[in-house]
């Protein structure tokens, strides 16, 4: 969505607002320089949201300001994901509770869906093992290697797939 500085009171407006504040205005349907002037507003530019080097934290939008350039483009402030608080219980809830728990969630996701990965791994080798089959060696092997993926070390972050047979 496209959004406007107006210039003399430094509000930022959508596009849509600002046609609102102009009722009785007929703008083209691309806006330039020319319409930038005679309306006294300046375009902010898209910036991308950068990227937290630090766990928990993230970046939000925070206003607009002028580049190197004289643009007016987004801001980004970088933020804790959590903070220490006291719940209407008079419970406190430490950052760092809240990290483990958010964390063991995201493991748990990430957990189901190895899993479900694997059970579709080895559903699909499932007719070795009807009875009128008999089950190659590599195949027992391949099976159980992936029966064995929740005990790796690096789960459910770093899985080591194994190689089905041929």
């Amino acid at each position: 969505m496209t959004h406007y500085r107006i210039r003399e009171s430094g509000e930022i407006k959508s596009q849509g607002e600002i046609r609102a504040m102009h009722k009785n205005t007929s703008f083209p349907k691309v806006w330039g320089e020319n319409v930038h002037e005679a309306i006294g507003i300046d375009p902010v530019l898209l910036t991308p949201k950068p990227e937290s080097a630090e766990a928990y934290k993230h970046y939000t939008r925070n206003g607009v300001e002028q580049d190197a350039n004289g643009n007016w483009v987004q801001a980004w402030v970088e933020k804790n994901m959590f903070s220490k608080y006291t719940d209407g219980e008079g419970v406190v809830h430490t950052k760092a509770q809240q990290e483990t728990a958010y964390q063991a969630n995201l493991d748990a996701g990430a957990a189901k869906s190895v899993r479900t990965d694997r059970d579709s791994r080895l559903a699909l080798t499932d007719f070795h093992g009807l009875t009128d089959n008999t089950m190659s060696a590599e195949m027992t092997t391949y099976r159980q290697a992936l029966r064995d993926v929740p005990q790796q070390e690096g789960f459910p972050n770093e899985i080591d797939w194994p190689v089905e047979p041929t």
